[in-house]
């Protein structure tokens, strides 16, 4: 009997060297092997996980309607109703980004603009303020959960019936990863009950368990380095999340370069590996590019009107020789670098910009720097694109106040633009749009992510100060500086699907004095909607330390007063009678050196190259 077996184990032991012998040789001589071939992602059991939890979300949510929000139990039950959420979040919000957005937007009444409605804000962040600060009636918190249910069922019935696809997959993961980056850490999504820093290790560890259940075979078939280096990760960056909650002390900086960032490497490299989807131009992110913070990360086609989307070099090319021609306005004296000089940042250093007869105009000069990753334009937000913006500021009568046909013959007494249009457009063009497309092309490629933020972001170098890396902190942090000014484009265009661009009411003064409330009505004049008096668009931080002076009029000189400012909370807080502000009214209660630190810190946001024509 031992004979036997003894035998037997030889002849498996020696079968299992041929096996093994004979895969490793496929390996070596092609890693496209019929083993491999064999195994596909299970994308239907992770669609089901995410079913699972929006259903949870949904049972968890209508138990609240048989409990006070004052109740202990009530806040225990809604840190559960944020954990499963956020576990059905990607592929839910990715499905519908409307009603995904609108369960977990800002606690603010909502305009609609095709029936002049105003909808009492509802979702996740008006649940939290009922319960945690006990803001609503009764009837008003029941109809919060009502309507927020709604909502949720309209997301479970996308997951239901839309099938979960490799393409879904990694769009979905992707603006996830994102929503960790400007959303958890920043206090966007929890600004009252500050679970942010918890909701990230779920969003992470989510990640996790969804590569498990579909591609993880694939990926360890292939690399299994690469898998196991991402299972570290994603233990490492779970494992800082729990030893490190409290919001206002969470180290941003170190969690974003030694643990976030490895995370989103790793997993462009396991799309990459899994070779199951090459990516897209039609989504907002450049899907190779390795972190949020790169050259290419962002896809300015994505954020080009439709009809320039696809500019050549020689219509760019067109457009900045057209951008810096003062035959463009009428009386030959303004062009677009009048306003935006490239030394300054693209402003042009004054408190008012300055028409064509010298007079003062009605607001300060914004910076061109990035403009394009926004989806409204002027202070105001009364252009939808930027071809718009361009055009609008020839009709105006205050700027080049021409309609663009009469400067044509002007131009094209100069032989370059004669090669230059004939170069661009072939020489078969209606010349008035084309010179609004080319400076539009042109405009469009003044980008910079090469700031000292950047490069330590992207590990190019580690030269931040202790003061720059507190100031960091703050502006994710205690600061809320973040909730408004997305990182890392520090602009006000909402990440993940960048589809819209947030305006504020702050309340900004006429003088630096504080006094009194500026007249400036901003969005107002659209609907004459009193929800918009006083409402701006909300403007990029990078670059602030070449763009005084500040806000919509100029009003301060410094980013110490700008950051004074908020931090007595904005015209409300300065006893400005304004019912619709959208910033906290509440001191910041920041101290002169944390103050000192945020001007540290928006300093490292100035770029070191920008126009690459």
């Amino acid at each position: 009997m031992s004979t036997i077996n003894y035998s037997s184990q030889i002849k498996f032991s020696l079968l299992n060297i041929f096996i093994f012998g004979f895969f490793f040789s496929c390996n070596e001589n092609s890693k496209d092997t019929s083993y491999i071939q064999t195994l596909e992602p299970d994308w239907k059991s992770t669609q089901v996980l995410y079913l699972q939890e929006i259903n949870k979300t949904i049972v968890l949510l209508d138990s609240l309607k048989d409990i006070s929000p004052n109740a202990p139990e009530a806040k225990e039950i809604f840190k559960k109703i944020r954990i499963a959420f956020k576990k059905a979040e990607p592929y839910a919000s990715y499905l519908n980004p409307e009603v995904g957005h609108r369960i977990n937007s800002p606690a603010l009444p909502i305009y609609k603009e095709d029936n002049g409605k105003t909808l009492y804000p509802i979702g996740l962040q008006k649940i939290e303020e009922s319960i945690y600060e006990g803001e609503s009636s009764k009837k008003q918190y029941k109809n919060e959960l009502k309507t927020t249910i709604g909502l949720l069922n309209s997301l479970k019935k996308s997951i239901e019936k839309r099938e979960l696809t490799a393409q879904r997959y990694f769009i979905a993961t992707h603006q996830q990863l994102f929503r960790v980056l400007s959303f958890s850490i920043s206090g966007f999504d929890t600004p009252v009950s500050q679970l942010g820093i918890q909701e990230s290790r779920i969003s992470l560890q989510n990640l996790y368990d969804s590569y498990v259940i579909s591609i993880q075979k694939i990926i360890q078939s292939k690399n299994k380095d690469l898998d196991m280096t991402f299972k570290k990760q994603i233990e490492a960056a779970t494992y800082y999340t729990a030893s490190n909650p409290d919001f206002d002390s969470f180290d941003r900086y170190t969690f974003i370069k030694e643990y976030l960032n490895p995370i989103t490497r790793s997993w462009v490299a396991i799309r990459k590996t899994s070779k199951l989807w090459e990516g897209t131009n039609s989504q907002p992110f450049n899907f190779d590019a390795p972190t949020f913070f790169e050259n290419d990360s962002y896809n300015v086609s994505f954020f080009i009107s439709g009809t320039n989307k696809k500019p050549t070099d020689a219509q760019i090319k067109l457009g900045k020789k057209l951008f810096f021609d003062k035959k463009l306005s009428a009386n030959n004296q303004m062009a677009c670098a009048t306003c935006h000089i490239p030394s300054k940042a693209y402003t042009d250093g004054l408190m008012l910009n300055k028409g064509n007869k010298g007079n003062n105009l009605k607001r300060n000069t914004p910076t061109l720097i990035n403009t394009i990753f926004q989806k409204n334009f002027f202070w105001d937000g009364r252009s939808h694109t930027l071809m718009d913006q361009v055009s609008s500021v020839f009709t105006n009568t205050d700027e080049f106040n021409s309609n663009v046909h009469t400067f044509s013959k002007d131009i094209l007494q100069d032989s370059t633009y004669k090669n230059l249009f004939q170069e661009a457009y072939r020489g078969v063009s209606n010349r008035n749009i084309d010179v609004i497309k080319a400076i539009a092309a042109y405009v469009a490629t003044l980008n910079g992510f090469n700031s000292k933020f950047d490069r330590n972001m992207r590990g190019e170098e580690d030269t931040f100060t202790q003061s720059e890396k507190e100031g960091m902190n703050l502006f994710m942090g205690k600061a809320l500086c973040a909730t408004c000014h997305f990182i890392p484009l520090t602009n006000g265009t909402v990440p993940p699907f960048f589809q819209e661009t947030e305006r504020e009411v702050i309340g900004v003064p006429n003088t630096s004095e504080n006094r009194a409330l500026d007249d400036d009505l901003g969005y107002y004049w659209k609907f004459n909607e009193s929800l918009h008096k006083g409402m701006f668009k909300t403007p990029t931080v990078r670059n602030a330390s070449l763009t005084a002076p500040y806000m919509h009029n100029g009003v301060y000189n410094t980013l110490e007063e700008v950051i004074d400012f908020y931090n007595k909370g904005g015209g409300g807080g300065l006893g400005f009678d304004l019912e619709h502000q959208t910033l906290p009214f509440d001191n910041l209660k920041l101290t002169d050196k944390e103050q000192r630190a945020l001007v540290d810190f928006v300093k490292t946001l100035t770029d070191t190259q920008v126009d690459s024509y």
